[in-house]
């Protein structure tokens, strides 16, 4: 059996993973064989860049943690598994997703974005929608369509009570 030090330092790296998890708006677990370590340094970048990061941690110590915050992720914990975490929730997830078009080695588990789980098909879903500046783009421009055409309207209006005088 274990010792009380090692045990201790094992509930240190399960709480770091709870308290993670909790606070990140998305987390998402990642297969990361076959990534080199250059690309590994170039992926973190990447999510630093999105406020954004991952680290690994033992399957069995996420297993302890995700149980312990009634999680189930089915099958996602078999094979190596990286974590990455977020406070956007979709900022790593299509950091992950852009990274993995370029090294098919990296591939999408699982994800949990606001304490709901999501499986690939979910992620893929996720990493498709437009980053939040888009968002607000595309919402003004469709503003400023409707404030044009009133603007349009009302100097019609104009030019018809003119002609009418």
């Amino acid at each position: 059996m274990a010792s009380e030090k090692i045990l201790k330092q094992k509930q240190v790296v399960i709480d770091e993973i709870k308290e993670r998890t909790e606070t990140a708006n998305s987390v998402v677990l990642f297969d990361y064989r076959g990534i080199t370590d250059s690309e590994a340094k170039e992926l973190r970048r990447k999510l630093r860049e999105s406020n954004s990061d991952y680290k690994v941690y033992k399957n069995t110590l996420m297993a302890r943690a995700f149980k312990d915050l009634n999680i189930d992720l089915g099958d996602a914990l078999e094979g190596p598994s990286a974590f990455a975490y977020s406070a956007d929730q979709i900022a790593a997830i299509k950091v992950l997703s852009e990274f993995a078009k370029n090294h098919p080695a990296l591939v999408l588990k699982v994800g949990i974005i606001d304490g709901e789980t999501a499986d690939q098909a979910k992620l893929e879903e996720y990493a498709s929608i437009p980053s939040r500046d888009g968002l607000l783009t595309m919402f003004a421009g469709g503003l400023i369509e409707h404030v044009k055409n009133v603007a349009i309207c009302l100097d019609l209006h104009a030019q018809n009570l003119e002609e009418n005088k």
